[in-house]
């Protein structure tokens, strides 16, 4: 049996160090596909002039970067058929509107020309609630009852289905964390948010804030989440491309990743205690 063992530590001991060489897989790369980030996001009290969406494309599995899209001629236009134009900034690949007018429950049209092809999504400009000054704060949060938690809540309208994106940022973490929400269990009522970290600690301010969307973008970022594997569920899914509403009207089968969504958004900063 010693000697059992003995063999058994080796094999062990040969397959972790084995374990430590680096091994380059040489993955099939694609054709890129043209990304397009395109999120108007309106925050409530303030004008909504200045819009920014941002195009690059898809890239090799070992890129760190994403390549920008340059010479791109990109608008938007609402019912009445006005133009908003987004000019590029300097090759960035970032193309800024200095006078959009978002109006709630507006239409308005994506078109992006580039390349000899053209792109278009239409989208309507989804209101969101504010949200309530009673922020509770929970210092035996998370599953361990080891992380301190915040809920916020805010209040559905009664009159309509709504959906609702929220994202959680605490300014010592370099990305916000969202989740998804609906009034299916909640309509006309308070809906609550919850979110909490482990790394969070008394004097941490956390962004939150709070989306309308569609619900042609909930399920589209249904999917992503999913897709992700971040759904919380144990059985991974298979990764996909999920594809948004924006279609290349000049050849269909050369499509674009990224959805154009119009929100209002409601934002708070809460400071842990």
């Amino acid at each position: 049996m010693k000697t059992i063992k003995t063999v058994l530590s080796l094999i062990i001991i040969v397959f972790f160090t084995s374990c430590e060489d680096v091994i380059d897989v040489d993955l099939k790369t694609e054709t890129p596909k043209l990304v397009i980030d395109a999120s108007i996001d309106w925050v409530k009290n303030t004008t909504g002039n200045e819009q920014k969406i941002k195009l690059s494309t898809t890239t090799g599995y070992y890129d760190e970067t994403f390549p920008t899209v340059s010479g791109a001629n990109v608008i938007v236009t609402n019912s009445t058929g006005m133009i908003f134009n987004f000019i590029e900034n300097s090759d960035t690949g970032e193309y800024i509107c200095s006078d959009f007018q978002p109006v709630i429950g507006e239409t308005y049209t994506l078109t992006i020309a580039l390349n000899g092809e053209t792109y278009t999504a239409t989208e309507k400009m989804i209101s969101v609630p504010n949200i309530e000054n009673n922020i509770n704060q929970d210092n035996s949060g998370g599953i361990a009852g080891d992380e301190i938690g915040i809920t916020a809540y805010f209040q559905d309208n009664s009159t309509q289905e709504n959906y609702y994106l929220s994202s959680f940022k605490p300014n010592n973490s370099p990305f916000p964390e969202y989740q998804l929400d609906d009034d299916n269990f909640f309509q006309g009522n308070l809906i609550p948010i919850y979110y909490s970290n482990e790394d969070l600690s008394s004097g941490n301010i956390v962004n939150i804030r709070v989306y309308g969307i569609s619900k042609k973008y909930f399920d589209y970022f249904n999917k992503l989440i999913i897709a992700s594997g971040n759904d919380g569920s144990p059985f991974q899914s298979t990764p996909t491309a999920v594809r948004g509403n924006i279609i290349n009207q000049t050849n269909f089968d050369n499509f674009a990743f990224g959805y154009f969504r119009l929100c209002e958004v409601d934002v708070r900063d809460y400071t842990l205690q």
